[in-house]
């Protein structure tokens, strides 16, 4: 029985969701616990590093500004408890630390959260495309592309002849094991739905907020 149906995986069992990636937390009354968000955001950075250097730059975005909302939490956890608290207590103040790092760490993830629905949709479906390529451009084109200048589109457009084949990719999420891409399909499922929601309740606080921002790097 795998972690994502209520069991503890075996050690040949395991895969990268169920061995080193939090599940990030649960939504309770539309907020998101800060800590375990944090934490799950930083087994993302863990994820990202396996895929190559494509994925470098996403990397280094996604450490800094995790970083920058720990330092945050961190001035009052308690009062910080939860994520909605924290932006909307800077927004109060008329700060825009952590209003900018959590915005870009939402795209961040949302990126890779798009990458990884293209593979497991395409893996449902029976295509199983090795050519990864057209689908870091969807989730490029859908989330990070409009924020970026022409040198960041120049080089996302070199990186991504590096992007690892879908047989790389399974073999890297099953930590090197055989035999254990229906468990690392399964398991994927369950972490996109959770990172999916976490995503939807920063996207609706930013607009709701006024808090987005259409600016380009």
């Amino acid at each position: 029985m795998s972690a994502a149906n209520g069991g503890v995986p075996s050690e040949e069992a395991k895969t990268y969701f169920s061995s080193v990636q939090l599940l990030f937390p649960e939504v309770i009354d539309g907020k998101i616990n800060t800590l375990q968000f944090l934490e799950s955001s930083r087994g993302v950075v863990g994820l990202v590093e396996k895929f190559g250097k494509v994925f470098a730059p996403v990397k280094y975005d996604m450490t800094g500004n995790i970083e920058k909302l720990t330092q945050q939490y961190n001035t009052n956890t308690e009062k910080h408890m939860y994520l909605n608290n924290m932006i909307l207590s800077e927004k109060e103040e008329g700060g825009n630390y952590a209003i900018d790092a959590l915005l870009w760490l939402r795209r961040a993830l949302h990126f890779v959260h798009t990458f990884l629905n293209c593979v497991l949709e395409d893996s449902q479906q029976g295509t199983k495309s090795e050519d990864l390529v057209p689908f870091l451009e969807k989730a490029y084109g859908e989330t990070l592309k409009a924020y970026h200048g022409w040198m960041a589109h120049k080089l996302f457009r070199l990186l991504s002849r590096m992007c690892p084949s879908r047989c790389e990719l399974m073999s890297t999420l099953a930590l090197g094991r055989v035999n254990r891409e229906e468990a690392v399909l399964r398991e994927m499922a369950v972490f996109l739905q959770g990172l999916d929601s976490n995503i939807q309740v920063i996207v609706k606080l930013y607009l709701e907020n006024e808090l987005d921002s259409n600016s380009k790097v």
